[in-house]
């Protein structure tokens, strides 16, 4: 009965191989050679077959030589954000003819809300930069063009490719072969560099492992002083000297700078950052303002801050300043005024009360006046607003604040005392409809309740507000609370 299984089974595969033989029969008729190499294929068995097919060795090549021939794609400008259609090139960290490995840092831009830098999603050598810097570039075009070594080949690794056919490999690039090692660079490798780093990606590193030849003999050529893939096969090549282990490049003397003829006037473009400012003061001082101005005495609060800087320290926040209670008090200040944590409508009929205190804070970076704003500040404890606000203050400064952190504040504070001013007139962050100005903070002569004179600490405070929906009775109110929350910080305990 295994007999009757087995025989149909047999007789199919009988079937194939006819009808195989007779398919290479006629190709035999029309070409002799390949005739007699399918008659060799013919008499194996199936599977065998299969395996034919295939190269029966493997060596390393590049990806884009075992693939088609590379071309210079476009690397295109994505959104970096809601509403951003342009941005600003600030600076390239790449030139025509470097390579990149993924993640490597393009380019630095900045639109009118943040500084953002491009990394790159590819593995590949920069053919041309689109733009120069300091020119606009608009979303959806390309910031630059690069031959991508193969599609998809992960970061830092040198895929395994089965080498091509050899009537394909006439048509295709030749691929980089990686020679072997020379004698200097054997030499090299038997003296390692000592402890200094070598600047380099991934591949570049398992290309020297695989020849035994120690990078920090290498001339590096890359930005940074990174040594490239280049670099190590011009010394495997020969092509390049060995330097002695341990040797460093000289780095080059700077030339001192030419003497400059006569100061002249120059146009700057208004861009970036001041240019979103630029926008916002100009709708900003279409509204009518008003002034308000008083003084606290910081005293209390700059005995709670000296009791509170050893717990901050403890839980790694740093330097703790007086800014985290003076937003937490602002919050407080606005529980008891709420229409002052509101924006008006757009028809200009409702106000918009807003069911969340996002405190801004405005600071002087680098790159311009930026105010990051504290998110939900009346559900945060005090320990949280120092730690939000110190994140903020580091974005802030390496120009890393996300959309997100600019957009969404109700209210503002503006510390001119770290700057030595005391009095201001601060114009209102729209569509917030107040705002306040902080003096610095100095010993001044007051009498106290008895009628001593006393040495106190104060600060001067300056509130500007829209006067189309606040009154002067209202923003009066408002800073009485505010200051009783600063002089006696321990009110704020009711509420905490």
């Amino acid at each position: 009965s295994r007999g009757c299984h087995l025989l149909p089974l047999s007789l199919r595969h009988c079937r194939k191989r006819v009808t195989q033989t007779r398919m290479l029969r006629r190709l035999a008729a029309r070409s002799a050679p390949l005739a007699r190499a399918s008659a060799v294929r013919a008499a194996r068995p199936p599977h065998a077959l299969r395996l034919a097919a295939a190269p029966l060795s493997r060596s390393f090549v590049s990806t884009a030589a075992a693939a088609a021939p590379s071309s210079a794609q476009p690397f295109m400008l994505a959104d970096i954000g809601e509403g951003i259609a342009e941005v600003e090139v600030l600076q390239w960290f790449v030139k025509p003819g470097d390579t990149v490995d993924q993640f490597d840092r393009i380019c630095e831009v900045q639109s009118d809300k943040a500084t953002v830098e491009i990394s790159s999603p590819y593995v590949g050598t920069i053919e041309s930069l689109e733009y120069e810097v300091g020119s606009i570039a608009k979303v959806g075009t390309p910031l630059l063009h690069i031959s991508v070594d193969g599609a998809g080949g992960d970061a830092g690794a040198e895929p395994e490719q089965p080498a091509p056919p050899v009537a394909a490999a006439a048509a295709a690039p030749l691929p980089v072969s990686e020679p072997a090692p020379a004698a200097g660079a054997t030499a090299a490798a038997a003296s390692p560099a000592g402890d200094r780093k070598v600047l380099s990606t991934p591949a570049t590193r398992a290309l020297a492992k695989r020849h035994k030849l120690d990078l920090g003999t290498v001339t590096p050529t890359g930005r940074g002083g990174r040594v490239t893939k280049q670099d190590v096969l011009l010394v495997l090549n020969g092509s390049a000297p060995v330097q002695p282990a341990g040797a460093a490049a000289a780095a080059p003397q700077p030339q001192p700078a030419a003497p400059s003829a006569a100061a002249e006037d120059r146009a700057v473009p208004i861009r970036g950052i001041r240019k979103a400012m630029f926008a916002q003061m100009t709708a900003a001082n279409a509204v009518p303002h008003f002034n308000f101005c008083d003084e606290v005495r910081m005293d209390a609060l700059m005995e709670v801050r000296q009791q509170l800087k050893q717990v901050a320290l403890d839980k790694g926040l740093g330097k703790f300043t007086l800014m985290p209670l003076i937003v937490k008090a602002t919050s407080l200040a606005l529980a008891e005024f709420p229409e002052l944590n509101a924006s008006i409508s757009e028809a200009g009929s409702e106000l918009l009360v807003k069911g969340s205190h996002n405190i801004g804070v405005a600071m002087d970076t680098p790159h311009g006046l930026l105010v990051p704003n504290i998110k939900d500040v009346g559900s945060l404890t005090l320990l949280q607003v120092a730690q939000e606000l110190s994140r903020l203050q580091a974005d802030a400064a390496a120009g890393k604040l996300s959309i997100p952190d600019l957009k969404g504040g109700t209210f503002t504070l503006s510390n001119i005392g770290n700057l030595g001013g005391t009095y201001t007139g601060p114009v209102i962050n729209l569509p917030e409809i107040a705002i306040a100005g902080l003096g610095k903070t100095r010993p001044v002569p007051r009498y106290d309740e008895a009628g001593a004179l006393v040495r106190q600490s104060i600060m001067q405070v300056s509130w500007s507000a829209d006067h189309r929906v606040v009154d002067g009775a209202m923003m009066a109110r408002f800073s009485n609370a505010w200051i009783g929350y600063l002089e006696k910080p321990a009110t704020m305990l009711l509420t905490l």
